[in-house]
């Protein structure tokens, strides 16, 4: 049995602690500097307890990790509360890539900026969160006094950012006080409910697939701090946050590939050939997680951005063939194609397979646009040189190639060549949103025209008589001085 006076003495000690703990619960309090300050100088005492009372040491344990407990729970319900209110809210299970956008539901979301629509599918500088890694959390009152709002991987960045530094506070105290870690567990169990209280019901509701993806590679980030920091107390954390936000962010993005896949072609075609809101918003979203997973290399989300690129491809076939005239059908494809290597570059060089794709798409359909314009303004010499040109004029043939058959050919092309250049040129011009592109092509097509008429004079040469029709031939050298003029407008 323990002597009076030492009992007495023990009972002292415990009130003398639990007084100092009871300051910990005061409002306003700055815990870290009342921890280092004050509480560390009778880190001694707690030794001296640990070794000649347990039964004092552990009820001094218990007081100081329920006071911790609700101290630090109430701080981080206090905070969340604050953070909720300066949320700006992104997409909703309607924003998706294949849903038709003119809406006139009473019900639609013309009331939000436009400024913050497009955050469904461009990253914008959304991507600076990353970049800010490590700035110091958010102050919530200094934000809503200034009416600022953020997509919630900024506040999800902040609250991390919070957790992470009186985490590592909280471990080396305990550590350095009570000599042991696994009260840091103890207390902790308060702050994370609270947190995965709010977060259980944020991430069921969101429907932002690059907000999800840059929260995956906050995570990512803040596990490399921890680690730097050699502080492992929110290993097992960081790792559940990471295992519930992959399953959603594979949820949102079927939902993008299942619209898609779904699209009801009619309601989303428009009688216009230049690039579709559809494609662009595809190539937006397309860009932004190429971004996001450049130093990552992700391979999982790369098979599924290939699998959102077929079904954008089946359904851009799709819209193409509601145009009546083959053309059109080439000049929607060539501007949509255009236009999503255009997007996929200004997000950087890492474009990979999918920019590869379209350009090769794009490389395709250029030479069909150049034939079949070339056809409608040129197609009795293009017919010729790919049916006679080619063979022996004095050769064995049934019906070798004479004077008569080239000369109508020869003198209709002398007459309207400049004529039909100047109408491709008005063509292209009228046809192709990207002007350089619309360059381009028309270069092709003078450059493939070139080619044809080259043949033609050289068929013409090896004519018996052909001779006499120098004098209708157009000099290849003024066809090649039309090129560059057309050529210098670019």
């Amino acid at each position: 049995m323990m002597p009076f006076k030492l009992a007495l003495t023990f009972s002292l000690v415990f009130d003398f602690i639990v007084q100092k703990l009871q300051a910990l619960r005061k409002p306003k309090t700055n815990i870290q500097i009342l921890q280092q300050n004050v509480l560390l100088k009778y880190k001694y005492i707690i030794s001296f307890l640990k070794e000649h009372s347990k039964e004092v040491h552990l009820e001094v344990r218990a007081a100081y990790i329920d006071t911790m407990n609700k101290v630090l729970s109430a701080h981080f319900r206090a905070y969340i509360q604050a953070l909720e209110k300066l949320q700006l809210d992104i997409a909703t299970s309607n924003d998706l890539i294949g849903v038709e956008t003119r809406s006139t539901s009473l019900f639609s979301r013309g009331r939000e900026p436009l400024k913050n629509r497009s955050a469904v599918f461009a990253l914008g500088e959304r991507l600076n969160v990353l970049k800010e890694i490590d700035q110091p959390a958010l102050i919530p009152h200094i934000a809503e006094a200034s009416s600022l709002k953020y997509p919630y991987e900024v506040l999800f960045r902040s609250l991390h950012k919070l957790l992470m530094d009186t985490a590592t506070s909280e471990y080396l105290f305990c550590d350095e006080f009570f000599g042991e870690e696994s009260i840091f567990y103890e207390i902790f169990a308060g702050p994370f409910a609270v947190i995965d209280e709010h977060f259980n019901s944020i991430l069921p509701n969101c429907y932002d697939a690059i907000g999800l993806m840059l929260m995956i590679r906050i995570v990512h980030q803040h596990q490399l701090i921890m680690s730097r920091r050699r502080i492992p107390c929110l290993d097992s954390y960081l790792d559940k946050v990471n295992i519930s936000l992959w399953p959603r962010f594979k949820m949102v993005f079927d939902m993008h590939l299942s619209s898609l896949r779904n699209a009801n072609v009619k309601l989303l075609w428009e009688d216009d050939s230049h690039p579709h809101y559809v494609m662009r918003r595809y190539a937006e979203f397309t860009a932004s997680l190429i971004h996001i997973n450049v130093e990552y290399g992700d391979g999982q989300l790369e098979l599924n951005m290939e699998r959102l690129r077929m079904a954008v491809d089946e359904l851009l076939m799709k819209l193409a063939k509601m145009f009546s005239k083959p053309k059109l059908q080439i000049v929607f494809l060539i501007n949509n194609c255009d236009m999503t290597i255009a997007v996929l570059k200004e997000a950087g060089p890492e474009g990979g397979k999918i920019q590869q794709h379209f350009e090769e798409m794009l490389k395709s359909n250029t030479g069909l646009f150049v034939e079949e314009l070339l056809m409608e303004h040129f197609s009795d010499l293009i017919k010729f040189v790919k049916t006679r040109a080619s063979e022996d004029p004095n050769g064995s043939n049934e019906r070798p190639i004479s004077v008569s058959e080239v000369e109508p050919i020869v003198k209709d092309f002398g007459s309207r060549w400049k004529g039909a250049i100047e109408l491709m040129h008005k063509d292209v011009i009228t046809s192709f949103s990207n002007f350089l592109c619309g360059m381009e092509i028309l270069r092709a097509a003078l450059t493939q025209l070139l080619l044809y008429y080259t043949r033609l004079s050289d068929c013409i040469k090896r004519i018996n008589g052909g001779a006499a029709l120098n004098k209708d031939l157009v000099s290849i050298s003024s066809i090649m001085y039309e090129i560059r003029k057309y050529s210098r407008t670019f």
